[in-house]
């Protein structure tokens, strides 16, 4: 996980209606970047409902939510579908955001180790630096935790 305190790393990923995101774009913006392991899943759906629900307030704060996950663009579509989410939803196939916030780590479910995302939310300030970090969040938990830290 990065820390608190460092330039957040930029990025240039496709979102669920093709457009590309930079960090770049959001200068000026406090941003909640969260990673998170799989579309239509229990715990990353409850996520970002919630996030969905509380949007109005992160948008009267002037903040952005992001969602990565290396899922396709095609999969979050879906997803943005389902859930009505109204914030992109960005598609890191290749793992290069995921890799470079370093959240892709050794998981262990079930007795049998393998490479995932840790589910981590990173609160990014207007001039691009992570304020916040959280790294293996509560899921249902994590919007009204990052409302909060707003």
């Amino acid at each position: 996980m990065l820390k608190e305190g460092t330039k957040a790393p930029d990025f240039e990923l496709e979102d669920q209606n093709g457009k590309i995101h930079s960090l770049k774009d959001y200068a000026g913006k406090k941003i909640i970047l969260y990673f998170y392991p799989k579309d239509n899943t229990p715990g990353c759906t409850k996520q970002a409902c919630g996030f969905a629900e509380l949007y109005p307030q992160f948008t009267e704060k002037n903040a952005i939510i992001l969602g990565v996950s290396k899922d396709s663009a095609a999969s979050h579509k879906k997803f943005e579908t389902d859930f009505q989410l109204p914030f992109p939803l960005l598609a890191d196939t290749e793992l290069k955001a995921i890799k470079a916030y370093d959240v892709w780590q050794e998981k262990i479910m079930y007795g049998k180790k393998s490479m995932g995302i840790v589910r981590t939310t990173y609160l990014i300030d207007e001039n691009g630096i992570i304020a916040k970090a959280f790294e293996k969040v509560d899921a249902p938990e994590n919007p009204a935790q990052m409302l909060a830290e707003l």
